[in-house]
Order: structure tokens, then C-alpha cells, then sequence
């Protein structure tokens, strides 16, 4: 291969690659968008089920906190959804390098991610810088609008319909049940005794007085993939 046609390749798959960079994040967007719209609507839905049940305060929220970012407030649950604004490829030991969606056109595998986090509401109301919340899933969506979720207790099964799954809102309002659920039912653990058996004079002052006392719903645990 000459120098001159090495330079036009070269410069064929800058092109290629900007092209399905850029549909792989406008889908991601448009994906982040139909959730954050999805969400609006499960909070009147939810609001209409148990209003006079629960408190005001314990009714769920939405705020959108910016175009990469959204939070709903389930009761003391928060579920927060952040976009990454790049666009990512798996490295080769990841299970999608075996699906033949991949292995016909190796571009499939560029991927937008929105990461799905579970934290405790009165972390943000108190402003418990120190307090922990984990991620409980992460969407993957590619330039063709194909996804797959990876979450708990998943293997390399969880990509075996990338080829076939379409980013949809009926899709959306599934996964986003999935992660509803495992939110309220993944509890909070006191931690071990000998972990806060001692505490010094300007933790009293400083930590309890300000609510600052390091929560999650593991403390004290390593947090496993297969956690639940």
C-alpha cells in the first residue's frame, strides 16, 4: 500500500468513525430524553396511586438537573440518571465481541451509556457529602438504536438480543420498573459494631451535628456485582 493511499484510509475512517460516533450519541440523547419524559410520567402515575397513602413529603419527584442528568425521589429512595456526553467500545473481553451483531461490523459495539444510580434521599436533602450510592445499572445504545442493560446478577446472556432490542419507550418504562423495584427492595444495613464503636469529640460535633455520618445502603460491606 503507497503513502498516498494509506493517508486517504487513514482519513476514510476518521470520517466513518465521527459519523457513527455522532449517531451513537444523538440516539443516547434521544434515548436520555424519552426516559426523563418517561419518568414525568410515572411520577403523576405513581402520585395519582398513592396520594392520601403515604405523606406529601414521601410523594415521588422528577427534577431534571441539567441535559446529562435527572433524578426521581421515591420516599428515601433516590434513583439518580446520568448520560455520559462520550461515546465508548468495549474492551475485548467483554461478552458483545461473541454476538455475531458485532462480529459482521465490528462499529455495532460503539456505545452511549446511561448510568443508573441508587442513592438515599436524605443524603442530598442533608447534604451528607460522604454518603454512598451505587450503580445498579448501566443502558448501553449504539448508533442503530440498539441496547442492552447491564445490572445485577448478569452475565454474558445479557447481550444475546443486542441484534434484535430497539431502544423504545415501552422498553424504557421496563427497565426503569426493573430499577424501581430493586431500589426499594435493596435495603439499608447498620453497620458492623466495631466499625462505630469509637468516636472522637469532633466527629460528635461535626458529623452528627450536621447529619454528616457516612450512610449507604451497604456500609460497611464491599459492594459485590452480584449484591442484591
Amino acid at each position: 500500500m503507497t503513502a498516498s493511499s494509506k493517508k486517504s484510509r487513514q482519513l476514510e475512517m476518521i470520517v466513518v468513525k465521527s459519523n457513527v460516533k455522532q449517531s451513537v450519541y444523538k440516539n443516547t440523547l434521544d434515548t436520555f430524553n424519552l426516559l426523563k419524559e418517561a419518568l414525568r410520567e410515572l411520577v403523576e402515575e405513581y402520585s395519582e396511586t398513592l396520594k392520601g397513602k403515604i405523606s406529601e413529603d414521601s410523594l415521588p419527584t422528577f427534577h431534571e438537573k441539567g441535559p446529562f442528568e435527572a433524578e426521581f425521589r421515591l420516599a428515601a429512595d433516590m434513583l439518580l440518571f446520568s448520560m455520559h456526553s462520550n461515546v465508548f467500545v468495549f474492551n475485548r473481553e467483554h461478552p458483545v465481541w461473541k454476538t455475531e451483531y458485532v462480529k459482521n461490523d465490528p462499529l455495532n459495539s460503539y456505545c452511549g451509556i446511561i448510568n443508573i444510580y441508587n442513592f438515599l434521599s436524605d443524603s442530598f436533602k442533608y447534604s451528607r457529602m460522604q454518603d454512598l450510592g451505587y450503580l445498579i445499572a448501566r443502558i448501553f445504545i449504539n448508533r442503530e438504536s440498539h441496547f442492552f442493560v447491564e445490572g445485577k446478577r448478569q452475565s454474558g446472556e445479557l447481550v444475546k438480543d443486542f441484534k434484535n432490542d430497539i431502544m423504545s419507550k415501552e422498553n424504557i418504562k421496563q427497565i426503569l420498573d426493573t430499577s424501581i423495584r430493586y431500589a426499594i427492595e435493596f435495603d439499608l444495613l447498620v453497620p458492623p459494631y466495631d466499625q462505630v464503636k469509637i468516636a472522637s469529640v469532633e466527629q460528635m460535633k461535626e458529623e452528627i451535628f450536621h447529619s454528616k455520618m457516612k450512610t449507604g445502603k451497604r456500609v460497611g460491606f464491599k459492594f459485590n456485582s452480584d449484591d442484591i
